[in-house]
């Protein structure tokens, strides 16, 4: 089975316009990583280790529908997980 990552349609053009990707990983930073190595487009960290900021946008990470970012990326995963990838509009 393995884990599925859903990505948000405006980040497609990075992903060849693929919206699913299986990834491996026991934490959700380790599938985002995965997900990076099979697209290198979408690069979703910074040299700090942290999810890249575009301007007013920042990806929102979810885990079978329960947000995760910033505060739990090291959370456990295990087959049939379903990771969510969403553009969200920040600032105020």
């Amino acid at each position: 089975m393995g884990i599925k990552i859903h990505i948000d349609s405006l980040l497609s053009d990075y992903t060849n316009n693929q919206r699913t990707a299986e990834v491996k990983g026991d934490t959700v930073s380790e599938c985002l990583q995965h997900l990076a190595e099979q697209f290198p487009e979408l690069i979703p960290f910074t040299k700090e280790g942290k999810l890249l900021v575009y301007q007013d946008f920042y990806l929102g990470v979810f885990v079978n529908g329960e947000i995760v970012y910033p505060k739990e990326m090291d959370k456990p995963v295990k087959n049939g997980d379903e990771l969510s990838l969403i553009l969200m509009v920040g600032g105020g």
